[in-house]
């Protein structure tokens, strides 16, 4: 008996501990990582025939989901008659642009993270959406729009 009461003791003690350790970890961190690691708004954008919209970004924390730019939002295809298919084109400093497609005739939810694989956290990236017109025609794509850490 007096072996359980100690085991039970015990695994009381470590689960107590626990919960201390996270509480003290969900509410213990700088008000600076939070700050950077909220959300912000990216306005729409539009081109002929497709829209971004209801997007938001943020940086994550370095050492967090690689320190990403992780963005998201809805992909329209605004021209659903048109035949075209939409997409959105995301880079980060370094590299080139990483591109995420839509469907069409429909609006698809993107959430997504693009970084440098190189680094501990990103610091700039750029994000514009584009109707994919064909191998004939250029692509049209929204005003480019530039975020920095």
């Amino acid at each position: 008996m007096n072996r359980k009461l100690a085991v039970g003791v015990l695994a009381t003690g470590l689960f107590l501990t626990g919960m201390g350790t996270a509480f003290a970890g969900a509410d213990g961190g700088s008000s600076e990582v939070q700050a950077r690691a909220a959300w912000k708004n990216i306005p729409k954008l539009t081109s002929g025939g497709v829209e971004f919209y209801s997007g938001q970004y943020k940086f994550e924390p370095s050492h967090t989901n690689h320190g990403a730019f992780h963005w998201k939002g809805n992909l329209k295809d605004a021209s659903p008659n048109d035949g075209h298919n939409v997409y959105m084109q995301v880079k980060v400093e370094g590299y080139d642009w990483n591109r995420f497609n839509g469907k069409q005739k429909k609006t698809v939810w993107l959430d997504k993270l693009v970084w440098d694989g190189a680094a501990l956290h990103t610091d700039d990236a750029w994000i514009r959406a584009c109707r994919d017109r064909g191998s004939l025609r250029p692509d049209n794509c929204s005003a480019t729009k530039a975020y920095h850490r």
